[in-house]
């Protein structure tokens, strides 16, 4: 574990391990700091056993922390022992190499699996980190980001005005949302379904689960009077009510979504540009197979799928050009439609 990264505050500072070993004094009194920042209150004899030194030592380590203007008190008594002065906040915060690497790739990972909010947040994160490190450590990991190789597809960017807009879900509204599924607080939710309609919904949060992409507030809907699972992409407003709640005694989030999910007839959430005439589709395809509407270019089909290949065949079927907004997945299952045909057509 060689170079640290020290962050105060306004600034990181790179700090080398050389200069923060164990054995040298500065190192114990940063941990101590970093055992009060944890802990708040712990003991002399606490403290002198973590840190490896005696009692005596740990009065000084005090003293020091306090000329450096850390407001290290002492507390008499029998309770007694070392604490923070309540309301202070200073890290510092250290990164060893590994530890570095792993939040670098962990950001790297979560933008790709969705898992992250606000797109910009994750990259400027990760940038940030990425310029206070020692040069050869950040030229190490620029390689190897460069190099680094997934087998999810990359994401395409969403169409202005198709239903993957508003994904990913907005940093604030998740946050309101765990807070008071912690709280066990109820919410008033202002929810866009997936045919476009926006209503307003009471909702007992039960549990934030992230699954396949898409982050879901799994929770009592008032509106309905049953469980719902509501995607907090298409949660234009979360507000706190101030009403309490008790959620159903073992109630787990994760099972419940899968078990809703595994139900639903449909799976995949489809959108197309048709290039055709809006009467002309209308005969072609069903209200009960998705919902139409005129767009720029042609028609905007939106629908449910439960296997895309078929999709593919029913769009193939159109005798139109089409473009495919979401999801990706569908293109390669019109890309293997093509290509199984053109196999079809080379039969001697």
């Amino acid at each position: 574990m060689r170079p640290t990264l020290r962050t105060i505050p306004g600034r990181f500072r790179p700090v080398s391990r050389e200069n923060v070993a164990m054995a040298h004094p500065a190192s114990r009194v940063l941990a101590m700091l970093e055992l009060l920042q944890a802990h708040r209150h712990l003991t002399g004899p606490d403290l002198a056993g973590r840190l490896g030194v005696d009692e005596r030592t740990v009065r000084r380590y005090a003293g020091t922390l306090a000329d450096l203007g850390i407001p290290v008190t002492t507390v008499r008594g029998r309770y007694g022992g070392y604490r923070l002065l309540p309301g202070f906040k200073l890290p510092p915060l250290m990164f060893t190499d590994d530890e570095a690497v792993a939040v670098l790739l962990g950001l790297v990972a979560a933008e790709r699996l969705g898992l992250s909010t606000e797109a910009p947040a994750a990259a400027a994160a990760a940038a940030k980190i990425s310029r206070v490190l020692p040069r050869p450590l950040a030229e190490r990991l620029a390689a190897l980001r460069g190099s680094l190789g997934f087998t999810l597809r990359d994401r395409p960017p969403p169409a202005p005005g198709s239903a993957a807009e508003h994904a990913p879900p907005d940093t604030g509204t998740l946050l309101t949302v765990g807070a008071a599924t912690r709280a066990r607080e109820r919410l008033a939710v202002t929810y866009r379904s997936w045919r476009g309609p926006t209503t307003e919904r009471d909702v007992d949060p039960y549990g934030v689960v992230f699954h396949a992409g898409r982050w879901y507030l799994v929770g009592h809907d008032h509106r309905s009077g049953e469980v719902r699972s509501l995607r907090v992409d298409r949660i234009a407003a979360a507000r706190p009510t101030a009403a309490r709640f008790t959620p159903p005694p073992d109630f787990d989030p994760v099972a419940h979504l899968r078990g809703q999910l595994a139900g639903l007839p449909w799976t995949w959430e489809v959108e197309v540009l048709v290039e055709a005439d809006l009467a002309e589709l209308r005969a072609r395809v069903p209200a009960s197979v998705g919902d139409l509407a005129e767009a720029d270019g042609g028609v905007r089909l939106r629908c449910r799928a439960q296997s895309l290949p078929g999709m593919a065949q029913l769009l193939a079927g159109l005798g139109h050009p089409f473009t495919v907004v979401g999801p990706a997945e569908l293109r390669d299952a019109v890309a293997d439609l093509a290509g199984r045909l053109a196999g079809y057509a080379g039969r001697g």
